[in-house]
């Protein structure tokens, strides 16, 4: 028996990244840096995930750090839509941001930040 009452839902799920794409209308792929330590060797080494995102109003830019929340499926991949923009990008549209350029912003997944 769930304890859940109707019309309440489960939280769901957001994360913090970095647009590195705006792959066509009202789409965007997110990346979600994180330091994480090797198994066996114990060295610090950088992952990322790449989320594809649904973002309504077109208001995202390469660059922007933004909040994003777990959704119904919107397309074949999509699963996330924006929320917010936590802090606006200095990049150009036409560039994209390295792996090391987000990863110098991300504390370890061990650590607490």
């Amino acid at each position: 028996m769930s304890s859940v009452t109707p019309g309440t839902r489960n939280t769901r799920k957001t994360q913090i990244g970095f647009v590195t794409s705006r792959s066509g209308d009202k789409s965007v792929k997110v990346t979600i840096a994180y330091k994480t330590p090797h198994p066996l060797y114990h060295k610090v080494v950088n992952r990322q995930t790449v989320l594809h995102v649904h973002d309504e109003k077109n208001e995202t830019k390469v660059g922007d750090k933004v909040e994003v929340m777990e959704t119904r499926p919107m397309s074949r991949l999509k699963r996330w839509r924006v929320v917010s923009i936590v802090s606006a990008g200095v990049a150009d549209i036409g560039t994209a941001i390295s792996e090391t350029d987000v990863a110098k912003a991300v504390p370890t997944k061990t650590t607490k930040a």
